[in-house]
């Protein structure tokens, strides 16, 4: 079975660690001299990495990073017990809200970037979770 990881380009790595440790109470595990860090307390580890704003993601990307609010198909979430308090948690790291927190079916969910333009969801599930909107096709 492959081993999964989460890498995340950031333009700033002590902004970035700012962030995630208070936001999301992860702390620093490794670090791999000024180009990345590792991220631990989460179910897998987070490796914050150095890519400077501008630069080229890969060879004949159409632009270069671009840490401005965007829209990515791939993003974090993050399980937690009380979401009104992790809310306000990621909120005081620096954290922007996108809209109120939602119920669902399954739980509920509150969205949001980090000073990255990164999207995350904080979730908490019902008893049951996804379970209750499960099907068999």
């Amino acid at each position: 079975m492959p081993r999964f990881l989460v890498n995340v380009d950031v333009a700033d790595v002590k902004t970035a660690i700012d962030f995630y440790t208070r936001a999301f109470d992860l702390r620093v595990g490794r670090r791999f001299g000024r180009v990345a860090v590792e991220l631990v307390g989460a179910e897998t580890p987070i490796y914050l990495l150095h890519k400077p704003a501008e630069t080229i993601p890969f060879a004949n990307a159409p632009s270069g990073r671009d840490y401005r609010r965007h829209w990515t198909p791939v993003h974090l979430d993050f399980v937690v017990d009380d979401l009104p308090a992790a809310v306000a948690r990621a909120q005081a790291a620096g954290a922007r809200l996108e809209g109120e927190i939602e119920e669902h079916a399954w739980g509920h969910i509150a969205y949001g970037s980090d000073p990255f333009g990164h999207g995350f969801c904080l979730l908490t599930f019902k008893p049951g979770g996804y379970d209750l909107v499960a099907t068999a096709d």
